[in-house]
């Protein structure tokens, strides 16, 4: 086709429609700047988020493995598409990173992570609200929010997100402090709540979960337990009752749903043993036992359980790990013996392990107070110590370092066999182990081959990548200007090369995809079952063409670490099969944090390997009992959906999504050769470009961002500064009404759409109209009429706008397209009017049965104090004396007072009710009166040649 800038405007005012009342073609926008594979459970679940504006929010409940944080990113860069950015993100603090890194790099979408340091520095530079942003998303702690609620309340969020949001399930009881916090916090904003557990122990959860998200779902928890029970399951009458009161608040996906659109590898486990020698296993005896000393004082007793736990860990990660630390211990000790204030212990932990902050926030209590200890108890405590630091400091080699070499060749051989690189990631607890195992490779047969990941990356070898890397990109979109940023980016650019190991901590395990690889070594195994799934998850997620091998090393030496793997192995599934760990056990652990906790206190706390079995066999049966505790039953009749309708919907969805996506990809391709003319050079077979002008960076573009990546292009999307500056200059040309004379013949598929207008000729106008009701909503009118009045619609008018055009006259009137306008505009309001009249009715449903609940629960209360006063008119009249008689007359009047005051108390509260269920029916009636204002772009004549 021959475009004009008439077609220039159509398309540039169809890529810059703001919003048209959550249809599919609307999310499209969304997905064409983002990164991602499009799977139409993801498009589903992200619809079911933003359908009504009258929702005060949605739980996203889809099983393990489906990807909710795509979910969710697909209604944030719809609601940053709209405009609507203040945006909270309330996460887990070991997901904080992860999470701000796949905004970043799946949705272009900028965030910053609050916590304590970033919060001193805003004080420190005088900004007084804390949490409020215009141009970034807020993500932060459940610890740091409820800390903070009263800044969170002072905010007036457009959206606020709770990743794991089973922690919030408890939040009817008094004791959920947190819960409760972040509910009065964020009350009467809108939530998007995210968790595969929804449903783990009681049916409580559920109400509690639901009235977190909207307190008007459902009445006070009395009424929920009258009609659904607390803890017990469900008969299907009453299942289905409750699934017909969550159906606008919850959706959940099956993985059995989705298998025709997502492939999912498996996961092979290698166990390597090792038996430390004599003098590791010594260390370890002597510091244990120091440890489970009854007072210490080189450890603030308020810290004793955080501080422990990671000693521990530091002790099973490596010599050279706990020897740094017991050297900081001495000197901490010598320091506290001189009068002289030491630096605060967990500082001190802080260089070794990257995760020692996020611990600290979650590991409570906090205070820093200390045993009474005598001079000479300190003296002999600092004599232990120096000992124990010169046997760490004696020692040359770990006997796990030797299990690592001997294990890794097979392991490799086993990932190339499954079809995979020759890569490996080795993860560890700790810095020093990690520099440790980076000399062991180097010097037995990867010299070269070998790089490391850290919190901090400031080694050499690190600082060289980057300053290669910023050779190669500095000044392109590729980087970001954070240092931190781009200098792991560099790391795993080097990994993804020829590089055959990454050493890495915890930092590696938040935010870094590395699905090119898939081996991953647990040389460290934590106690935390989800840092375990998020390590694995780093190679095993979505794009992984392989199945992912899962290397442990185990002592056998040591009857605990034995149980640990155990239970981890066989209870929590980690290391096999497709998915690992399912959400359903991992819910029982919450952060998992109570889990490791738990494990550190058989440690701490047993002597003998008898203790240490029984320790175990109590915590595997409680385990057991929690996991066995869940309502599967009663969960899949009230979450989960079998009927034949969620496969159509998904497939429709998908064709949707995809066909709309093409279309607007067709779109700023034809806008951009339009406007960019000889000024960029376009490949003929494939969406790329290359620019060197002025209106944006200058470079190479492509529109298919995994073609992209894959080349080191820019990713060409509709929000891109080039993109932007292409349709600005579309839609600020003045456009005379024009005749357009469109080739019948040019395009065989369209001109047999097209047929019934061969030959003829007419009138048609482009315009968007703006609509104001229940929400801001944009709409493109693409409106015709032939010269013998027919009727147009708009995907004629589309396919009319795609022929190509053989002739085009300027300066011509065009008349008669007014009467095709007005019915393509009353057509979309009444579109409008039916979605609003739709969420209107649906919303009433909700306070009918919400008014309903406590009306019923008040009624019941006063039929029990009715038996209750009929029972003691019955004592009274079988009194054998008169003094029992006055007695429970006595009873009787206090009753009757009592019921008499409930009366009123009803009759009082079903007023209040009413008052309350109108006072929100007339809010929402008063958003109902819709306006709109009507911008016309263009009026052409057309004929069919």
């Amino acid at each position: 086709m021959v475009p004009t800038p008439y077609h220039a405007a159509f398309w540039a005012h169809a890529l810059s429609i703001n919003d048209s009342g959550g249809a599919v073609a609307d999310l499209s926008r969304s997905i064409a700047n983002a990164r991602i594979d499009l799977n139409p459970h993801q498009v589903d679940a992200a619809l079911f988020a933003i359908r009504s504006p009258l929702s005060k929010g949605v739980i996203l409940a889809d099983e393990v493995g489906l990807g909710k944080t795509i979910e969710a990113g697909l209604v944030l860069a719809q609601r940053w598409a709209e405009r609507r950015r203040r945006i909270l993100l309330v996460v887990p603090a070991s997901l904080r990173k992860q999470w701000q890194e796949e905004l970043r790099q799946k949705f272009g979408l900028p965030s910053m992570i609050l916590d304590g340091h970033a919060a001193s520095a805003e004080r420190a530079s005088g900004r007084q609200r804390l949490f409020e942003r215009a141009d970034e998303i807020v993500i932060t702690s459940y610890q740091f929010a409820a800390a903070r609620a009263d800044d969170v309340m002072g905010v007036p969020w457009d959206l606020v997100v709770f990743d794991e949001a089973h922690r919030l399930r408890n939040v009817y009881k008094p004791s959920s402090r947190i819960a409760g916090a972040l509910r009065d916090a964020t009350a009467g904003r809108q939530k998007l709540l995210l968790t595969a557990t929804p449903l783990q122990n009681s049916l409580l959860e559920l109400y509690g979960l639901a009235s977190f998200l909207d307190p008007h779902l459902f009445g006070d928890e009395r009424s929920f337990r009258e009609q659904f029970g607390g803890g017990a399951g469900l008969d299907p009458a009453r299942a289905s009752l409750l699934r017909t009161r969550l159906r606008g608040a919850l959706t959940r996906t099956l993985r059995s749903q989705v298998l025709e659109y997502v492939r999912f590898t498996n996961r092979t486990p290698i166990t390597q043993d090792f038996r430390p020698s004599d003098a590791e296993q010594r260390l370890y005896d002597l510091v244990s036992e120091y440890l489970q000393r009854p007072v210490l004082a080189a450890i603030p007793s308020g810290q004793r359980a955080l501080i422990t736990l990671v000693l521990r860990r530091l002790l099973a990660s490596s010599t050279f790990a706990i020897a740094r630390t017991l050297q900081a211990l001495v000197e901490r000790l010598e320091l506290m013996l001189r009068d002289r204030d030491p630096q605060p212990i967990s500082a001190l932990l802080l260089p070794d392990l990257d995760e020692m902050d996020d611990l600290a926030e979650e590991f409570l209590p906090q205070q820093a107070s200390f045993e009474v200890v005598t001079r000479d108890e300190m003296l002999t405590e600092l004599a232990d110590l120096r000992s124990f630091s010169q046997l760490a400091d004696s020692i040359t080699g770990n006997a796990k370092g030797v299990a690592l070499l001997a294990v890794l060749t097979t392991a490799l051989d086993r990932a190339e066999e499954l079809g995979a690189a020759r890569k490996a990631v080795v993860f560890t607890e700790s810095r020093r182990t990690q520099e440790y195992l980076v000399r062991l490779l180097e010097a037995n047969g990867y010299e070269g081959r070998v790089v490391q990941l850290n919190g901090a990356n400031s080694d050499v070898k690190s600082r060289a990548l980057h300053a290669a890397w910023m050779a190669r990109y500095g000044g392109t979109a590729t980087a970001t200007g954070s240092r931190a940023i781009d200098t792991r980016a560099a790391i795993v650019d080097a990994f993804k090369g020829d590089t055959r190991i990454l050493v890495a901590t915890e930092a590696a395990a938040e935010g870094v995809n590395l699905q090119f690889c898939s081996l991953v070594v647990n040389y460290d195994l934590p106690w935390n079952p989800q840092r375990i799934e998020q390590r694995i998850g780093r190679c095993h997620r979505y794009g992984q063409k392989h199945d992912v091998v899962v290397v442990n090393l185990l002592n056998r030496a040591n009857a605990a670490d034995e149980r640990v793997f155990e239970i981890l192995s066989l209870k929590f599934r980690l290391f096999e099969g497709v998915f690992g760990a399912s959400d359903e056990v991992l819910g029982v652990l919450e952060s998992g944090i109570d889990f490791e906790r738990r494990i550190a206190e058989v440690y701490q706390d047993c002597r003998t390997e008898g203790e240490i079995v029984a320790a175990f066999d109590t915590l595997q049966a409680e385990l057991e009992a929690q996991i066995a505790g869940r309502l599967d039953a009663t969960r899949r009749a009230v979450l989960e959906h079998f009927d034949e309708d969620v496969q159509a919907r998904l497939r429709v969805h998908r064709d949707l999504a995809q066909q709309s996506l093409v279309e607007r990809q067709r779109w700023l391709w034809e806008l951009s050769r339009f406007e960019l003319g000889d000024g960029a050079e376009f490949d003929a077979a494939e969406p790329r470009f290359n620019y060197a002008g002025a209106l944006g960076p200058a470079g190479r573009y492509n529109l298919d961002w995994a073609d992209a990546e894959r080349r080191d292009e820019k990713f060409y999307q509709p929000e891109h500064v080039l993109a932007q500056s292409v349709i600005s200059r579309a839609l600020g040309r003045e456009l005379s009404p024009a005749s357009l004379t469109f080739d019948s013949r040019g395009h065989k598929q369209l001109s047999e759409a097209l047929g019934a207008l061969a030959g003829r000729s007419g009138s048609l106008v482009c315009g968007r109209i703006a609509v104001s009701a229940l929400r801001d909503e944009e709409h493109l009118v693409l409106a015709g009429v032939t010269d013998d009045s027919e009727l147009l619609d708009y995907d004629q008018c589309r396919r009319l706008m795609r022929l190509r055009v053989l002739a085009s006259e300027l300066a011509i009137d065009v008349e008669g397209f007014e009467g095709a306008r007005d019915v393509a505009i009353a057509r979309v309001l009444a579109e409008v009017s039916q979605r609003n009249s739709a969420w209107y009715d649906e919303e009433g449903e909700k306070l009918d049965a919400w008014a309903d609940d406590l009306r019923a629960s008040l009624e019941r209360e006063l039929k029990e104090l009715d038996r209750t006063i009929g029972e003691t008119r019955r004592v009274s009249l079988a009194a054998a004396t008169l003094a029992e008689k006055l007695s429970a007359q006595r009873s009787l009047k206090t009753f009757e007072s009592e019921r008499a005051a409930k009366r009123r108390a009803l009759y009082d509260a079903q007023d209040r009710i009413g008052e309350r269920r109108d006072e929100l029916i007339a809010s929402i009636e008063r958003q109902l009166g819709a306006s709109h204002t009507w911008s016309e772009a263009f009026a052409i004549r057309w004929r069919m040649g």
